[in-house]
């Protein structure tokens, strides 16, 4: 009942960038929280990103200052700014959002099918 969109995935070199979406739709009461995560062979799903709908920001160390979050709340879209993209960024990144469809419910977390990020030269 609740769909995630996401786009901007592809090949970029280091040092390049990319830009991620993730758009929500259907039965949407209330948008929380939304964030980005990723997974690379091997490794544990990790969080890269998130924002409240209040605009506070979090951020992994890693990304510190190469990746920007932003949302636009009209759009139910939350967008993943990454520069200077490095070899160790190369992942499946996943979009998550929490969301109430009733005006009685608790919220839930929702996840996009992920988006292939390839950082290589």
């Amino acid at each position: 009942q609740v769909q995630l969109v996401e786009s901007g995935g592809g090949l970029v070199q280091p040092g390049g960038s990319l830009k991620l979406s993730c758009t929500a739709s259907g039965r949407i009461f209330r948008l929380y929280d939304m964030a980005w995560y990723r997974q690379a062979p091997g490794n544990r799903r990790e969080l890269v990103a998130e924002i409240t709908s209040t605009d506070w920001t979090n951020y992994v160390e890693s990304v510190q200052g190469r990746f920007t979050i932003s949302r636009d709340n009209a759009k139910n879209t939350d967008y993943l700014q990454m520069n200077s993209l490095k070899s160790e960024d190369t992942a499946v990144y996943y979009c998550n959002v929490r969301v109430s469809r009733y005006w009685n419910e608790n919220p839930r977390d929702y996840w996009g099918q992920g988006t292939q990020v390839t950082v290589s030269s």
